[in-house]
């Protein structure tokens, strides 16, 4: 499985931005794919996650309502719409895939920064 994140960016306060992460290497009916996130000197951070079969969706309490995740199946590629974006948003986010059964994410990509200016 490769994962490729991006459209990170800096942005104002109170802005959207949208991350795509490229999923490829195999079929991913199966997956979990999922959005986290690690500002400097914190611990990485779960952010949001969806079933590509199905398409159910978490969030972590600090997004809910401001962020969407969402899947094409079409284009193998799964979306983070961030909206309302506070200066605490700002981390380096990175895109991650496991099996449905697993416990934890098997697969990264590689992050992208997200800077939220106040």
């Amino acid at each position: 499985v490769q994962l490729q994140a991006s459209g990170g960016g800096l942005v104002q306060a109170g802005n959207s931005l949208r991350l795509s992460c490229a999923a490829s290497g195999r079929t991913f009916n199966n997956y979990v794919m999922a959005w986290f996130r690690q500002a400097p000197g914190k611990e990485r951070e779960f952010v949001a996650d969806i079933r590509w079969n199905g398409g159910s969706t978490t969030y972590a309490d600090s997004v809910k309502g401001r962020f969407t995740i969402s899947r094409d199946n079409a284009k193998n590629t799964v979306y983070l719409q961030m909206n309302s974006l506070k200066p605490e948003d700002t981390a380096l986010y990175y895109c991650a895939a496991k099996l449905v059964l697993a416990g934890t994410y098997f697969w990264w990509g590689q992050g992208t920064q997200v800077t939220v200016s106040s």
